[in-house]
């Protein structure tokens, strides 16, 4: 059993990914609302409610395997204010660091430390905010690497995200989980960027993390949709022709073919303002948008089906929402149907957790594991 903290733990996606084989000795998270989720799904045994800088060392029992850290987005999202690491939000992460050197200080320091974020994080500030945070890495002496993982792999959503993973310095890392070069699937142009740009001791601690491929299909949007769903209603005729209106020539286009083709047609859509004018974007693909918090209208997805001539709409559920985070159906949800989705869209995808944790967290620690075994017995 591997054991693990996990910060900005929202509804306890990342405890889900994890699986049975971990053990979370610690959970915190700023949101009273996520913090009931997560306790209905969870219990609150090991739970914190409150600002990651209010915590402490002295806070957080034993020594874990790994702190999961998938701290706040906002401030180095690409639509965000831009304020990176030092934005109210986002410069959460010195909160959950200045924990990890306090345990480092006391000699529990965790063997390994994973940060998650959106892409925008390699790019931020010109990529100064990674380069802060590798230097934080480094100054721990953690062995680190990037890779950007798009949840597509793994199920219907496009959610392409950055995790950082830091391994102590002392422990080996086996061949399997690491590459002496970038992959393309894991490392695009931007990962590379940014490793070039580190300093020699930062670079010579770098690893190109490399899990496999998933080998099963994600399958499509349309295996998720309730047939009777809760907590929407689908839209009157006249909402629905004002969803179409507001499409450009293009996207009434994509309707039409789908119209066309005589089948029963899924898509998704999202609003989105171009060049001062809200539009509908739809895509018939089979994949969802990034799911968003829904702070506003547009952030909030649309399901349109079509068949022939036709057409109805409504919002994502949030089951759906839920679905789309790879969270089973016996998870959970809030009541309410903007703490749900807000949950969902904060979170991080569970498949992706669950592959990493497979292909990338278990090896390192079974190495180690096998290791110390062999000094015993020598």
């Amino acid at each position: 059993m591997h054991t693990f903290y996990e910060f900005f733990a929202g509804g306890g996606m990342a405890r889900a990914g994890l699986g049975a084989q971990w053990d979370c000795l610690f959970a915190n998270d700023l949101s009273e609302k996520k913090a009931r989720a997560y306790t209905s799904n969870w219990g609150g045994d090991h739970l914190v409610v409150g600002d990651i800088f209010d915590l402490s060392s002295a806070d957080l029992p034993g020594e874990a395997d790994l702190a999961w850290g998938s701290f706040p987005c906002q401030d180095l999202s690409l639509a965000g204010a831009g304020a990176g690491l030092d934005g109210k939000r986002s410069g959460a992460f010195w909160g959950y660091w200045e924990l990890i050197r306090s345990l480092n200080r006391e000699g529990r320091k965790p063997r390994m430390v994973m940060l998650e974020n959106v892409y925008g994080t390699l790019t931020s500030h010109d990529g100064k905010d990674f380069d802060a945070i590798a230097q934080a890495l480094t100054e721990e002496n953690y062995q680190f690497g990037a890779m950007v993982i798009d949840a597509v792999h793994f199920i219907p959503q496009s959610r392409p995200r950055l995790f950082i993973l830091g391994i102590d310095a002392s422990m080996r890392i086996p061949d399997s989980v690491h590459s002496w070069t970038a992959t393309p699937a894991w490392h695009p142009g931007a990962v590379i960027r940014a490793h070039n740009r580190l300093s020699k001791r930062q670079q010579a601690l770098w690893r190109w993390w490399t899990p496999p491929m998933p080998d099963v299909a994600p399958g499509t949007i349309e295996n998720l949709l309730e047939n009777e769903p809760a907590g929407v209603s689908w839209h009157t005729p006249e909402e629905t022709t004002k969803l179409l209106a507001s499409m450009s020539d293009v996207n009434r286009r994509k309707v039409m073919r789908a119209q066309a083709d005589g089948n029963i047609k899924v898509g998704t859509v999202y609003r989105r303002t171009r060049d001062g004018i809200v539009r509908a974007e739809v895509r018939f693909d089979g994949i969802s948008g990034c799911l968003r918090t829904p702070s506003g209208g547009s952030s909030r997805q649309t399901i349109l089906i079509v068949q022939g001539e036709r057409i109805r709409s409504r919002l994502l559920s949030p089951r759906e929402a839920a679905r789309l985070m790879g969270l089973p159906d016996n998870y959970k949800l809030p009541a309410r149907y903007n703490d749900a989705y807000h949950l969902a869209g904060d979170g991080v995808a569970v498949p992706v957790v669950s592959h990493i944790a497979r292909t990338l967290l278990d090896p390192i620690m079974n190495t180690q594991a096998t290791v110390n075994n062999t000094r015993v017995a020598a």
